[in-house]
């Protein structure tokens, strides 16, 4: 009976032992959700990142960004997480904006252009998820991959979707994540240059051999109760992504 009791005690330490610790704010039913079956030919990184969409794709090695030129801006970013990757390193310091060079200068953001805007630079592809080397970390600092972001969002909403979207990929191995930008037809421009502010974003999570599936809506506005604001708030249905 003893040795029964270390042998249970012994297995029930081990199921405790975990680096990876779900963000306190994702409710239980929502864990591993799969809200489509298959998203093969629903949701793919070519859906959103081609020639048609993009005036140029701009490879920065570890993700990809769909950039338009009229809104000299981001319109989707597209990577692979890796979850062997997440807390590698946490490289704490951050480096400098600056601007991407691929671009011709007449069509590019520069850091004035968010002076006194009223917009913070938010991270499309965030650098927590990129701070496992010096180079992919580096990368996320362009400002192709910077958005005209709403301080509340940037600080406090936008910032759990990203926590999350690091948990799945050391849940699953991988998550595929396509982060999607929504524009108005005549949208708010900032800056010397006229960058385009975004009217929300998504954020669209898959892996299709788990079979799983979620997808994220922010607004981008300042308009938030941040003590009230939840992730099963944002959810949407990925159908009614286009």
């Amino acid at each position: 009976m003893f040795k029964q009791i270390l042998l249970l005690l012994f297995i029930f330490s081990l199921s405790g032992c975990s680096n990876s610790k779900e963000p306190s704010n994702i409710p239980e039913k929502t864990k591993h959700s799969t809200n489509l079956p298959n998203i093969n030919t629903a949701l793919t990184f070519n859906k959103f990142i081609n020639n048609s969409e993009c005036n140029q794709i701009i490879d920065k090695e570890f993700y990809k960004i769909c950039y338009d030129y009229n809104l000299k801006a981001a319109k989707a970013v597209s990577y692979i997480l890796s979850g062997d990757l997440v807390n590698e390193l946490n490289i704490k310091k951050r480096p400098s904006f600056k601007v991407e060079w691929e671009i011709d200068k007449k069509y590019r953001a520069s850091t004035s252009d968010y002076t006194r805007s009223g917009y913070t630079k938010g991270h499309i592809a965030s650098d927590a998820a990129f701070d496992w080397s010096n180079e992919s970390l580096e990368s996320t600092y362009t400002l192709a991959n910077i958005m005209p972001q709403a301080s509340n969002v940037n600080q406090h909403t936008w910032t759990k979707a990203e926590r999350y979207e690091r948990f799945i990929a050391v849940q699953l191995g991988t998550v595929n994540v396509v982060n999607l930008l929504t524009y108005s037809k005549a949208p708010i421009r900032i800056g010397t240059h006229g960058i385009a502010v975004p009217t929300g974003y998504y954020k669209i999570l898959f892996n299709n051999e788990k079979n799983y599936t979620r997808c994220l809506y922010y607004e981008n506005n300042n308009n938030i109760i941040v003590s009230e604001d939840k992730l099963k708030n944002h959810e949407v249905s990925c159908l009614e992504i286009r």
